[in-house]
């Protein structure tokens, strides 16, 4: 399988950054082709602009190369894993304008020009994935609603289509975890990533 590892952190040196290697670690050893494409370190703009805002329903979205090479990841995957930490109970602001300038008609789906209603295209995409951290204990991010997760495994399932499968990796309550517990939840991202 080929598979897109998005890796939104800003410090290379990261856990998050770390995270991603263990991501694509575990798909190499499973067998899987990998590109891995960092957000930050790619200098990805994420701010829509109104160019980009007035092409959007054009049919023809991308209008920015950056952006098309983006696209040209998405097509090429069959499985897209978000590697992110969770803040203000949601994906970076980095990942969200990826979101939004990258997966747009044309690129991610098209919109029935009679209903306006979304019509997937990206129904090669057999897999997605979100591996993340929280600051916060599970009770707390459920009771915020979860954010990140329900836009990977809800609004992402719109353009891939609904019976896409879903992998969820988190890891709760950050702030307070050791050393050990982090090279765990490592170990754990590598050997399910090598599942897939």
């Amino acid at each position: 399988m080929r598979a897109l590892v998005l890796l939104a952190h800003p410090d290379p040196a990261s856990f998050g950054a770390q995270l991603a290697g263990a991501a694509v670690r575990g798909l190499r050893a499973g067998g899987h082709e990998t590109r891995l494409v960092d957000l930050y370190g790619s200098g990805f703009e994420p701010v829509m602009s109104r160019a980009d805002r007035l092409a959007y329903e054009s049919g023809d979205a991308v209008v920015d190369p950056v952006v098309q090479a983006h696209a040209e990841h998405v097509r090429w995957a069959e499985a897209i894993v978000f590697v992110y930490p969770t803040w203000w109970a949601g994906v970076p602001a980095i990942l969200k304008g990826w979101l939004d300038r990258v997966l747009v008609p044309g690129a991610a789906f098209e919109l029935d020009p009679r209903t306006r209603k979304v019509r997937p295209t990206l129904q090669h995409v057999r897999l997605l994935a979100g591996v993340t951290t929280y600051g916060s204990r599970r009770p707390y991010v459920r009771l915020l609603g979860d954010g990140g997760r329900r836009t990977i495994n809800r609004a992402l399932r719109m353009v891939c289509g609904w019976r896409t499968p879903a992998v969820w990796l988190p890891l709760y309550g950050m702030d307070g975890r050791t050393d050990h517990d982090r090279r765990e939840f490592l170990d754990r991202v590598e050997a399910r990533m090598a599942r897939l």
